[in-house]
């Protein structure tokens, strides 16, 4: 009766000990690594990565159209970090630079001190050089600078051009040879191509040295005034406008865009001389442009701002339309 008993006993703990054991290996197996290893260790979840982030938007090199009716149009782009520099097939041609060439000339006579402090006179004449394109300030600090204005048949520039030549690698800068303004440091002659290496000159300390670049580029990013007949004047005017123009928000608030921009309309040629020069710690863009006098300054601008829309990456939408002009008498 006892071994009967026992036997049963037995029996049952088997059995509820095989019901115990089923589930238990069961959870062991979906617990498991499901892939078919016999890690049987706990499940591991891997998120999946972050999508990269878009690069923020600038200029490259790309395809421009206007619709431009003149004599002369032209651009470069400088890529400041690749050293990349594209642009229109006529880069290395020439036009007069007009007061663009200011943001030169100020950055060598600052060079030039070193770590000295100029005087506050010339030091304001220095700024509104730039900001308000003020052409007797660049007179007096051109001379402060070392450049003459001796009229002369020689091809080669004063001393303060040939350094942004020497300086900043210029290769189709020349003197400017239109009687009577040879020697007329607004005058000289200089290709888009140059002058993207001239904004990439100045932004890179090179120009200016190391204790005056920021102040120079600090003047150049508050030009003020606007193609208006009320901001323009016989001796200054208002030189905000142009590639500032064209610039979506989106690369305007990376950062300050330094600009200069240099107009005239000349009589001997009959065309206004327009030239627009930006950059920033990413690029320098400049178009450079002589049309009819009747087709107005605000046609010059609207070009610069249409060049610069066009060459902004990712795309914003349609680039800014220039309307066509009648062609002057050139």
């Amino acid at each position: 009766m006892r071994s009967r008993v026992t036997m049963v006993l037995a029996i049952t703990a088997v059995l509820l000990g095989g019901v115990l054991l089923v589930p238990a290996a069961y959870a062991r197996l979906s617990n498991g690594d499901s892939s078919g290893g016999g890690g049987g260790g706990a499940a591991s979840t891997v998120a999946a990565p972050a999508p990269t982030p878009p690069p923020p938007p600038t200029l490259a090199a790309g395809p421009v159209s206007v619709s431009f009716q003149g004599e002369f149009f032209s651009w470069a782009l400088l890529d400041r970090q690749t050293g990349t520099i594209s642009g229109s097939p006529n880069m290395t041609a020439t036009s007069s630079t007009e007061s663009m060439i200011k943001a030169w000339i100020v950055s060598d006579y600052l060079r030039q001190l070193k770590d000295k402090e100029p005087t506050a006179a010339m030091k304001e004449m220095a700024r509104v050089a730039i900001v308000d394109s003020n052409d007797g300030a660049a007179n007096k600090v051109h001379a402060a600078a070392g450049g003459s204005y001796k009229p002369s048949t020689s091809s080669t520039p004063d001393a303060v051009i040939q350094r942004a030549i020497t300086i900043c690698g210029l290769t189709d800068t020349k003197r400017g040879n239109v009687k009577p303004y040879t020697g007329y440091w607004s005058f000289t002659r200089m290709s888009p191509r140059d002058a993207v290496r001239l904004g990439d000159c100045i932004a890179d300390g090179k120009a200016a040295g190391p204790k005056w670049t920021k102040w120079v580029l600090d003047q150049m990013s508050k030009v003020k005034g606007t193609t208006a007949k009320k901001d323009q004047r016989s001796d200054s005017g208002g030189g905000r406008w142009g590639i500032i123009d064209g610039l979506p928000k989106s690369i305007t608030a990376q950062g300050p865009v330094s600009i200069k921009n240099g107009w005239t309309p000349i009589n001997y040629d009959g065309n206004w001389h327009v030239n627009c020069l930006a950059v920033n710690d990413k690029w320098s863009l400049a178009v450079m442009l002589r049309y009819p006098q009747k087709s107005g300054l605000d046609y010059g601008a609207k070009v610069c701002a249409s060049v610069a829309t066009q060459l902004v990456t990712p795309q914003p939408g349609a680039a800014l339309k220039v309307p066509q002009q009648p062609v002057g008498k050139l």
